[in-house]
C-alpha cells in the first residue's frame, strides 16, 4: 500500500494552510470565537431589537430616505437650474450611497471585534472620543430626528388640509381635497396638523424599530405610488393647454442668488439624509456582514426611480415657478390642473407614508425615553414598562405636533434640517469614521477621497447653515405663529 503524504498545519492570522508533499491549498478560515454578549440598556434592549433580515433593513432605509420631502426637489432646481440641479442630485446619490456603506463597514468591523454599536452616539463615542459622542453627535442626531418628526407633522397637516371627513346631520362621507371642494372652509392649517397628530399618537406606540417592518414595506409601495402620480401630473400639465408660463432662468442675482444656491443644496441634502444608519443596522440579526449593502441597494433602486423622475418632470413642467412642495403647483387659484381624483389619491398616499416616516424618525427619541424610564430587568410589556412608554411617547408626539403647527414653512424647514444635521451626519462623519477606524494609507485613493468628501461638505455645511438661517429670517417677516397658509 502506498504511504499517505505527510501533512503539516500552519496557523497564521486565523487562516489554516494545509501542505502535502505534492499539494498545497488554502482551507476555509476557522470560525472566529463568538464575542461575549453585551449588557444592553432598556433603550437598546426594547427599541433596537436585532431580529431583522436585509429586506427589512431595506424597508427601513427606504422609508427613512425616500419620502414626501422629495416633492421639494423641483423647488431646489429653481435655484440651481438644469445643470446644477442634475449635478447636485447625482452627487448626492453617489456620496450618500458611498457614505452609508462606509458607516456599515465600520459598524461590521467593530461588531467582529465584539463591540457592536447600536447607536450613532455610541459609534462616535468609541471612535472620536467621549466628548464627540456625548456633546455633538448625540444631541445633533436627536435634534435632527425629532425635527424630522416635526416637519412630517407639518407636511401631513398641509396634505390633510386637502382631505377631510366632513360630518353632516344625516351622514358622514369622505370630502376629498378640502381646499378644492370647500374653498371657503373655516378650518385652519394648525387644526389639520393636530388631526394628523392623532394618527401619530396611535402609531407611536409600536414597541420597537423591528416591529415597523411591515409598515415600512407598505411605505415603500406608497413612495413609489405618489412619486409616479406626481411625475404623471407634471407631465400631463406640462403638455396640456392649461400649462402655466414657465422659465428656466435662475431665480435671484448677486449675493441672494449665492445664498439661494446653498439653500437648495441643503434641501437636496435633507432629501437624501438619513441620520439613523447605525440604528437601522442595529435591527439586523447577527451576523450582519453584507446585509446592509443589500438593503442599501434595494433602497437606492427606489431612490433612482423616484428622485430623478419627480425632480426632472416637475422642473420641466413649472420651471422656476416650482413651489416648495410640487403638489401645490397642481392647482391654479384653487382650480385643479389635473383630474381631481388624481390629487385626492396622491395626497392620500403622501399622508399615509408621512405617518410611517414619523414613527421611523421617532425611534431615537423612543430609545432615549425607554432608556430613562424603563426597567431592562422587567418584561417589555409589563405594566412597569408599558405605562411610562405610553405616556412619554404621547408627550413626544404632542410637543412635535405643536411645534409643527406653530412654524408652517416647510421648504425652509427642510433646508435648515439638511444644513445643521444631515450634512455633517451623512456626508462628513462617515468618511472620518472610516479613515480613523481602518487607517488607509495616505497614498491611497480611498484616503484622499474621504478627506475630500469631509472637507468639501464641511464647507458646504457651514455656508448652507448661514444661508438657511438667513432664509428663515426673511420668511419669518411673512409668516406668523399658527399661520393658516
Amino acid at each position: 500500500m502506498e504511504r499517505a503524504p505527510q501533512r503539516s498545519r500552519l496557523q497564521k492570522m486565523g487562516t489554516v494552510w494545509e501542505q502535502g508533499d505534492d499539494e498545497k491549498h488554502l482551507a476555509a478560515p476557522s470560525p472566529a470565537p463568538a464575542p461575549p454578549p453585551q449588557d444592553l440598556d432598556a433603550g437598546a434592549l426594547f427599541v433596537l431589537q436585532s431580529k431583522g433580515s436585509w429586506m427589512h433593513c431595506g424597508y427601513h432605509l427606504t422609508t427613512s430616505i425616500v419620502g414626501p420631502p422629495l416633492l421639494s426637489l423641483p423647488y431646489a432646481f429653481a435655484f440651481l437650474g438644469w445643470t446644477g440641479g442634475v449635478i447636485c442630485l447625482v452627487i448626492g446619490a453617489l456620496v450618500t450611497f458611498y457614505s452609508y456603506n462606509l458607516i456599515s463597514l465600520v459598524l461590521e468591523h467593530h461588531a467582529q471585534l465584539g463591540h457592536r454599536h447600536l447607536r450613532f452616539r455610541d459609534m462616535a463615542y468609541d471612535i472620536l472620543g467621549p466628548w464627540w459622542g456625548k456633546y455633538y453627535v448625540g444631541p445633533v442626531q436627536f435634534a435632527v430626528c425629532y425635527a424630522a418628526v416635526v416637519g412630517c407633522s407639518l407636511l401631513g397637516g398641509e396634505c390633510m388640509k386637502r382631505m377631510l371627513p366632513v360630518t353632516y346631520s344625516s351622514n358622514m362621507y369622505f370630502q376629498a381635497i378640502y381646499i378644492l371642494s370647500t374653498p371657503n372652509g373655516t378650518m385652519k392649517l394648525y387644526e389639520f396638523v393636530a388631526l394628523f397628530g392623532v394618527l401619530l399618537l396611535i402609531l407611536a406606540q409600536m414597541p420597537s424599530f423591528h416591529s415597523l417592518r411591515h409598515i415600512n414595506l407598505i411605505s415603500l409601495v406608497l413612495c413609489l405610488a405618489f412619486s409616479a402620480c406626481a411625475t404623471a401630473c407634471s407631465i400631463y400639465i406640462g403638455l396640456s393647454s392649461k400649462a402655466p408660463e414657465k422659465s428656466y432662468s435662475i431665480v435671484g442675482n448677486g449675493l441672494d442668488c449665492t445664498f439661494d444656491v446653498f439653500n437648495a443644496i441643503s434641501i437636496i441634502a435633507t432629501t437624501y439624509g438619513n441620520g439613523i444608519i447605525p440604528e437601522i443596522q442595529a435591527t439586523l440579526a447577527p451576523p450582519v456582514k453584507g446585509k446592509m449593502f443589500k438593503g442599501l441597494s434595494l433602497c437606492y433602486a427606489v431612490v433612482l426611480a423616484t428622485f430623478f423622475t419627480v425632480s426632472i418632470s416637475g422642473y420641466w413642467a413649472f420651471g422656476n415657478q416650482s413651489q416648495g412642495q410640487i403638489l401645490s403647483n397642481f392647482t391654479n387659484n384653487g382650480v385643479p390642473l389635473v383630474p381631481r381624483w388624481v390629487i385626492y389619491m396622491t395626497n392620500a398616499f403622501v399622508i399615509l407614508q408621512l405617518a410611517a416616516i414619523c414613527v421611523v424618525y421617532l425611534q431615537p427619541t423612543n430609545e432615549v425615553l425607554e432608556n430613562l424610564l424603563s426597567d431592562p430587568k422587567s418584561d417589555q410589556f409589563s405594566t412597569r414598562n408599558v405605562i411610562p412608554r405610553l405616556i412619554s411617547r404621547s408627550i413626544a408626539i404632542i410637543i412635535g405636533t405643536l411645534i409643527g403647527a406653530m412654524l408652517p414653512f416647510f421648504a425652509d424647514f427642510l433646508a435648515v434640517l439638511g444644513a445643521f444635521g444631515f450634512l455633517p451626519l451623512d456626508f462628513v462623519l462617515p468618511a472620518v469614521f472610516f479613515n480613523i477606524t481602518f487607517k488607509p494609507s495616505k497614498r491611497s485613493f480611498v484616503f484622499w477621497l474621504n478627506i475630500t468628501i469631509a472637507v468639501v461638505f464641511s464647507i458646504v455645511c457651514v455656508i448652507g447653515s448661514v444661508a438657511t438661517v438667513r432664509q428663515v429670517i426673511l420668511d419669518a417677516k411673512t409668516y406668523r405663529l399658527f399661520a393658516n397658509i
